[in-house]
């Protein structure tokens, strides 16, 4: 199993980003997949998810209207788009997938990467 990010990096307050996770080693589809951040100092926390086939999204308030979650599961890869960045936005983005089936979790995580939204 293997999630890797990819496409952070430095840029301007009000510029854009568009991460992106590619999956291998499962099922991509059947899982639910989920962004979250960590900032120094402080807790990770949920920035969006979107659901298996993607018809449902959920935003951290924080994010509404500027980042867009997406999948492209014949790809195996998920993207979050990230526009009018902040500086509060500045923090390590990390792609997570979950699945239960048969009672069990399954939750994998990739190994980050980092965006950094400074003048």
């Amino acid at each position: 199993v293997l999630l890797v990010e990819s496409g952070g990096g430095l840029v301007q307050p009000g510029g854009s980003l568009t991460l992106s996770c590619a999956a291998s080693g499962f099922t991509f589809s059947s899982y639910i997949m989920n962004w979250y951040r960590q900032a120094p100092g402080k807790e990770r926390e949920l920035v969006a998810a979107i659901s298996q086939s993607g018809g449902r999204r959920n935003y951290a308030d924080s994010v509404k209207g500027r980042f867009t979650i997406s999948r492209d599961n014949a790809k195996n890869t998920g993207y979050l788009r990230m526009n009018g960045l902040k500086p509060d936005d500045t923090a390590v983005y990390y792609c997570n997938v979950v699945n239960t089936r048969d009672g069990k979790t399954y939750d994998y995580w990739g190994q980050g990467t980092q965006v950094t939204v400074s003048s």
